[in-house]
């Protein structure tokens, strides 16, 4: 209890040099704001959940300060520091937490890196070691460890350590690193002959490939090299940090060491494991892991990148745009950042400005794919159908168009030339993408539901979306296109199976309610249709389906309209 005591009242310091005073007047507003230690940890812990960790620690101080004994209050104090990066700040709190729980994992990571950062490798080694190697944690104390055991220059010593770190949950990550281990100890041939290894395990990993070409091309190995850097390419989609090896490697320079220290090395080690762990869906952990590799590597643009993609997915845009603005525009990830900042901003409500920061980048960089199709989704959103069109037409004349994943290029221009009523050039596009990938739901709707619309090729477009629906069973716009396929096929039993279907997904989609009244009044349930007429005006923002469903709701369904052949 004592220890839990002391970690208070250290909170209380730390906290109050980390977080904003709470405002005055929220005193009068809500007197209880913090004499419910509960409440301030409830709205902590869902500040949490979003990312937020300077709200979070704001409320978590407030609980421990209103009840500090209570060491789950500390330790979620403890957390929202990690989240919010301030490893140094976080120290004093995991000395206490780890000295009132010598198993707390976290606690004894975090000084374990503190230390590695510090260069106190014999330090780093012995509060690392203490945790038991057989849980996720454990395993990655033992690598952490193990680079530390590089730091003091005894390569077999931190091999030793990896021995004991359980294969079966980092078996791809251990062999890569045992090679920027020699790397970076100055082992050229042990680095060669594992990163030879870990290429071959996983080729498609933009990190390894480019760890083994820098370690090659470093090695004078160039013709190698080349061959790595164009199988890679030849894969898909280059990765800009792999790019950026064509100059270096085809004039036969160095390109430049992957890890220069134990520090990089294991930043590189977090960065791995927590984008990982990220993916998998433990996002806090995850975060926390990528908070670590930045304060052991803090200009590894690259982990500040995964990170602000992380936060901008949880909607934390103001911190996420600052991450991706300190990316130097020396650094091939520049471009990439600075796309993900114009997307920010068109979430946050600025669509102006960020369209015309994608055209800055285009202007410079006329063939950067990924800015191209970054502006014509923008573009199509803000409904400027022809300039969406036109940036998808810059994009795809610099692409061959047979890759697996340029369906969507086509697709999506497609999208555009339709709502620009060029129909001839949309169904063009839908059919291209169908030859690179027959079997996509979203493709097979899109032109069935034009077709239907259209009142042509009526049998095929149902075929096509009948396979749609087998592919995306749940979707509930594609169940509405089945079921206004069978009402132009004058199947209006069928036809009103499958929009009911769809209005119980989608109750409130004024399309959706427009054609089951359609369907209904044909049935000759008029009562039922003007009910979903009426809904699909209520709930029609745009405007676009009451003009239709208005007269419809008055005066019934014309009949001249067409149903069936």
């Amino acid at each position: 209890m004592y220890q839990v005591k002391r970690a208070a009242l250290r909170l209380s310091v730390v906290c109050l040099a980390f977080v904003p005073a709470v405002p005055a007047w929220t005193q009068s507003f809500f007197p209880s704001f913090q004499s419910s230690a509960t409440g301030s940890y409830l709205a902590g812990t869902a500040a949490l959940n979003r990312l937020d960790a300077g709200t979070a620690s704001e409320y978590f101080a407030q609980a421990a300060m209103a009840e500090p004994g209570n060491a789950e209050f500390l330790r979620s104090a403890f957390l929202a520091h990690l989240l919010a990066g301030n490893i140094s700040s976080a120290q004093l709190l995991a000395q206490d937490l780890s000295d009132a729980d010598a198993g707390d994992e976290l606690a004894g990571i975090t000084l374990g890196i503190i230390a590695l950062k510090q260069r106190r490798y014999a330090s780093a080694e012995q509060t690392l070691g203490r945790i038991a190697p057989n849980t996720l944690m454990g395993g990655a104390a033992g690598i952490l460890s193990a680079w530390a055991t590089v730091g003091k220059g005894d390569l077999e010593g931190a091999y030793e350590t990896l021995d004991t770190v359980p294969q079966g949950l980092f078996e791809n990550f251990l062999v890569l690193y045992r090679g920027l281990m020699a790397d970076v100890a100055g082992d050229r041939q042990q680095a060669l002959s594992f990163t030879r290894q870990a290429y071959d395990l996983d080729p498609l990993v933009p990190r390894t490939a480019e760890a083994h070409i820098r370690i090659l091309g470093n090695a004078g190995e160039f013709e190698e090299a080349a061959e790595v850097l164009a199988d890679f390419q030849a894969a898909g989609p280059v990765h800009p940090l792999v790019r950026a090896l064509e100059e270096p490697i085809s004039a036969q320079r160095r390109p430049g060491v992957f890890a220069q220290s134990a520090q990089a090395g294991a930043a590189e080690t977090l960065f791995s494991l927590g984008a990982a762990l990220a993916r998998e869906g433990s996002i806090e952990l995850g975060v926390i892991f990528l908070r670590y590799a930045i304060y052991l590597d803090p200009e590894s643009w690259v982990i500040s990148t995964s990170l602000a993609e992380i936060l901008s997915a949880r909607e934390q845009f103001e911190e996420a745009n600052a991450l991706y603005a300190s990316v130097p525009e020396s650094y091939p990830l520049h471009g990439t950042a600075t796309i993900r900042l114009a997307e920010n901003l068109d979430r946050q409500g600025q669509r102006e400005e960020a369209i015309e920061q994608l055209r800055g980048i285009v202007a410079l960089e006329p063939d950067n794919i990924e800015a191209l199709g970054a502006l014509g989704d923008l573009l199509r959103y803000d409904e400027q159908w022809d300039a969406s069109a036109q940036a998808y037409s810059d994009l795809i004349a610099q692409i061959d168009g047979d890759r697996p994943r340029d369906w969507r290029y086509f697709y999506v221009r497609g999208i555009a030339y339709e709502r620009a009523q060029r129909w001839e050039l949309a169904e063009a596009d839908f059919l291209r993408a169908l030859e690179i990938n027959p079997d996509h739901p979203d493709v097979l709707n899109y032109l069935g539901y034009s077709w239907v619309d259209q009142g042509i090729n009526l049998e095929q477009a149902l075929e096509m979306i009948e396979q749609a629906v087998a592919l995306s069973p749940g979707n509930g716009y594609i169940i509405d296109s089945l079921g206004w396929a069978f009402y132009r096929l004058g199947r209006v039993d069928e036809a009103v199976e499958q929009l009911e279907q769809a209005a119980r997904i989608l109750p409130n989609d004024p399309e959706v309610n427009d054609h089951l009244g359609d369907a209904y009044w044909v049935a000759g349930r008029e009562r039922e249709a003007r009910f979903q007429w009426r809904i699909a005006i209520d709930v029609d923002e745009r405007g676009t389906v009451t003009d239709r469903a208005r007269p419809k709701l008055a005066n019934g369904l014309d009949p001249d309209a067409p149903v069936g052949d």
